[in-house]
């Protein structure tokens, strides 16, 4: 009987799960999708708190004591610009535990006693969990710039990840070969399970940043592999469903990612995006271009005398802090009569949904947040575009200049606007490593400021106008 309520419980949890992740899907229902999903979780933990093979619940209670503190207090601590390696972190423990379950079930193999799809299971988990622990923590470190952004890349790397790949898959062989006969060897599984350790470290760090967003999005769908591996292992339907639902919804995601970047997953992985850095100038003359610099007094008048603006955040935006600054330039301009958007690229920030989190943040409304394929057609008839910390995103080599590691890309068409005003700190190059031509353009303004210092500024400027 118990069982069975456990099995429904179960039931109740993944219909849960799925209602949420149809709701995140959604602005206007992410909030309640949040709660119903968290929720399912509830009901999954306590239910298999009743299962018959929980016989000590000491380590059970501190363990949820200690992660509900880490997660409350990451949850109230961590700033908006490190979300993205908070994300990596929660991506490397889903996998990290997931690899110590599976562990944990292989020492206690029996000789003969396993069937053929169970030490499968355990491999599986073992090696993708490892990947997704190791390749977490190398992403936190190049997202914490601990360890350099760019990518890194020497001889014959793709040669040398393929080798060890191919040792991890022959240890794998060997091992479920030897599960029913021979029981546990240790030795084999522990190569094995350093060589996935390894594995993840060099599988990330070809990466750059401007492929985290796809890294992050890629990672989370492997955490979720993992977990819905240990799912099999424990013969625990709700992990099983669970992470299907993580593993499937992040590999739509990072397709959906690489179709921004009109990018394959295996160029991101392999590419080595960003690896070349660019010329960088000084604020007034790159390449013999000139670019045309613009007071805070000057950007406030455009700004103050539009009947139409449009908002492109990107990652400068989050570094600065000045969400909430960008939300009162808003309504200050809103109280003038002047229509204010907001542009959102796919892949601006560092994770997916790296802006609309941020300005939600700020109260911004989510009608006001348009997608790049919404906001494109309105560009041309703005009198005003506002980039803010973006800079690949809005490139304008990525239409038409094929020797551009761009090329190809869909971007923001903030060049089409009757003035387009840049705030950068420099002329520093984005995470691609190339110079920008939409800084050089005719209708473009730049103003040199921190983002939430130079918005402050132009506050002050629009209450003289």
């Amino acid at each position: 009987m118990i069982g069975l309520l456990i099995e429904l419980s179960y039931l109740v949890a993944g219909v849960c799960f799925i209602v949420g992740l149809k709701w995140l899907s959604s602005a206007e229902t992410a909030r309640t999708g949040n709660i119903v999903g968290a929720a399912g979780m509830f009901i999954a933990v306590v239910s298999t708190l009743f299962h018959h093979g929980i016989l000590k619940f000491e380590y059970i209670l501190a363990g949820i004591l200690i992660g509900a503190a880490i997660g409350a207090v990451s949850a109230l601590k961590v700033a908006m610009t490190a979300m993205p390696q908070m994300v990596a972190i929660f991506n490397g423990v889903g996998g990290g535990a997931s690899m110590l379950v599976a562990w944990a079930e292989y020492l206690r193999l029996a000789p003969g006693t396993a069937r053929l799809d169970f030490p499968i299971s355990i491999a599986f988990t073992t090696v993708v969990g490892a990947v997704t622990l190791s390749g977490s923590l190398v992403a936190f470190a190049k997202l914490q710039e601990l360890v350099t952004g760019r990518p890194v890349t020497y001889r014959f790397q793709q040669a040398g990840n393929l080798a060890v790949a191919l040792g991890i898959l022959g240890l794998c062989a060997y091992l479920v070969s030897q599960a029913a006969p021979v029981g546990p060897v240790m030795g084999p599984f522990y190569v094995a399970m350093l060589l996935s350790l390894l594995l993840g470290v060099l599988f990330i760090l070809p990466v750059g940043g401007a492929d985290m967003p796809v890294l992050i999005a890629l990672l989370n769908a492997f955490s979720g592999l993992a977990a819905a591996g240990a799912g099999f292992v424990l013969h625990n339907h709700v992990l099983i469903v669970s992470g299907a639902l993580v593993g499937s919804s992040g590999i739509i995601l990072t397709q959906i990612m690489c179709w921004a970047m009109n990018r394959r997953v295996s160029n991101v992985l392999f590419g080595a995006f960003g690896a070349t850095v660019g010329p960088i100038g000084d604020a007034a003359v790159t390449g013999g271009r000139t670019v045309k610099p613009i007071t805070a007094n000057e950007a406030a008048i455009l700004l103050a005398y539009a009947k139409s603006v449009i908002i492109a955040p990107g990652y400068g935006l989050a570094v600065s802090r000045a969400q909430n600054e960008v939300r009162k330039l808003a309504d200050v301009l809103e109280s003038r009569g002047v229509d204010v958007k907001y542009a959102i690229h796919p892949v601006a920030g560092r994770m997916p949904g790296h802006m609309n989190v941020l300005l939600a943040e700020a109260d911004v409304p989510y009608d006001k947040l348009l997608d790049m394929d919404d906001v494109n057609p309105l560009l041309p008839e703005a009198d005003v575009a506002l980039v803010l910390g973006a800079n690949d995103v809005v490139n304008p080599a990525a239409r038409h200049d094929k020797s551009s590691p761009l090329y190809g890309m869909p971007i923001l068409d903030v060049d089409k606007a009757a003035h387009t005003i840049v705030m950068k700190r420099s002329m520093n190059p984005g995470f691609a490593g190339v110079d920008n031509e939409l800084f050089y353009l005719d209708r473009t303004r730049m103003f040199f400021a921190d983002g939430r210092a130079g918005l402050v500024q132009i506050l002050q400027e629009i209450e003289t106008v």
